[in-house]
């Protein structure tokens, strides 16, 4: 009798992910209004951002490290999905921006401990055959909770505008959800004797070096990508340049939200069957036109649906066929490390890719960011993997 693909482990890690996202795409799109009303420019929305996703990013390698070490991966979801949880609230009690950025880094070290960990699980319940598809329903599962996020945000705003503290507030809600079914987790094997007594903080970056040549080839194409992929804010920053009122930019990222949730199962599905490579290229093509239809924006509901349509299917193609493709190139007993190690250094490539990015829009103007990150898209969707 063949074993179903979709697990009982895979089912609740999807859920969970689909509550916290719930919660975070809530507030996302309405982060760039919150912040401008409290001072934050652009370049300043740039490296907060930025700098919140490099937290996520070192924690992500280090914890990943740590997983591996211990033997250990329930411990690690459940922690941090609960320092997620108990971020959303923080950042109503004081709406000053040294403590949103303490807030919001909160929220992204919540991410970087459970990342490694929770990835590994899911590549545990996977064979070879179906990795694809299994990353493929997780981040399916995950992106409607950014659906059903920001259609929880729109409606409360409709009733209660402009009254983001109480949004902040109403977060919390399925985050808490998220970490009730946290807890329910269990590893399926008994956890080894713990390793050595301490893992130095950057003791991941040590894996590159030992990691098999297929895998540093394409950990160095897709940080490449990442060094000209800002914050999605910046899309949202663009379509409100260009007229559009805050309920029109929220339900054009809502559109985004439910194009990658509907497609990224499928796609995964696709991706295990055509290849890995070859989904993979096709997203970051669409990643391209995407961008720049975004240069050329300037105006219109219809147009900015057709950018995003193109943006969601990006993301669907990519984002869980990346991990399944370093999963696939990495030794199973190291799994946390290696995926933690890329989103690591990827989140890193993000602090400085959404930093210049705020700092080029100052300059010279936003065309230019969606120009050259178009660009740079094409260039490594022609040279990522060969010779693999």
């Amino acid at each position: 009798m063949r074993s179903p693909v979709l697990t009982r482990t895979v089912w609740m890690l999807s859920l969970i992910s689909l509550f916290t996202d719930a919660a975070s795409e809530m507030l996302y799109p309405v982060m760039p209004l919150f912040l401008q009303s409290i001072g934050f420019t652009v370049v300043w929305i740039g490296l907060l951002e930025g700098l919140a996703e490099a937290t996520a990013g070192l924690s992500k390698g280090y914890f990943g490290k740590l997983s591996d070490v211990r033997g250990r991966r329930a411990v690690f979801v459940q922690a941090g999905y609960t320092l997620s949880a108990l971020s959303k609230p923080l950042m109503a009690v004081w709406a000053y921006p040294v403590w949103i950025f303490v807030a919001r880094t909160l929220d992204r070290l919540g991410k970087g401990v459970r990342t490694g960990a929770r990835d590994a699980l899911l590549s545990q319940e996977a064979t070879a055959a179906t990795k694809a598809t299994v990353f493929g329903f997780h981040r399916s599962m995950d992106t409607l909770g950014a659906v059903i996020g920001p259609l929880l945000a729109l409606g409360f705003l409709y009733a209660f505008p402009g009254d983001y503290v109480a949004l902040f507030l109403l977060a919390a809600v399925p985050g808490i959800l998220a970490v009730a079914i946290a807890l329910l987790l269990k590893d399926k094997k008994p956890a080894p004797v713990p390793g050595p007594g301490r893992v130095a903080f950057f003791s991941f970056l040590s894996y590159w070096k030992k990691s098999p040549p297929n895998y540093r080839k394409l950990v160095s194409s897709l940080l490449f990508f990442a060094l000209f992929n800002s914050s999605d804010l910046f899309l949202l920053m663009k379509a409100k340049e260009a007229g559009l009122s805050d309920q029109a930019m929220i339900g054009a990222y809502i559109f985004y939200n439910l194009v990658y949730a509907l497609a990224a199962y499928p796609l995964g599905i696709l991706a295990d069957r055509i290849g890995l490579k070859a989904v993979f290229r096709l997203g970051l093509g669409l990643f391209a036109a995407a961008y720049f239809g975004m240069a050329a924006f300037s105006g219109g509901l219809l147009t900015l649906a057709g950018i995003f349509l193109f943006y969601g299917l990006y993301a669907a193609a990519t984002e869980g066929v990346a991990k399944a493709w370093i999963s696939q190139v990495s030794p199973a007993s190291e799994a946390a490390t290696a995926l933690g190690t890329f989103s690591g250094l990827q989140s890193v490539a993000s602090l400085l890719a959404s930093t210049l990015a705020g700092l080029l829009w100052a300059g010279v103007g936003p065309g230019y960011v969606f120009v050259a990150s178009g660009l740079v898209a094409l260039w490594v969707a022609g040279r990522i993997g060969k010779g693999m």
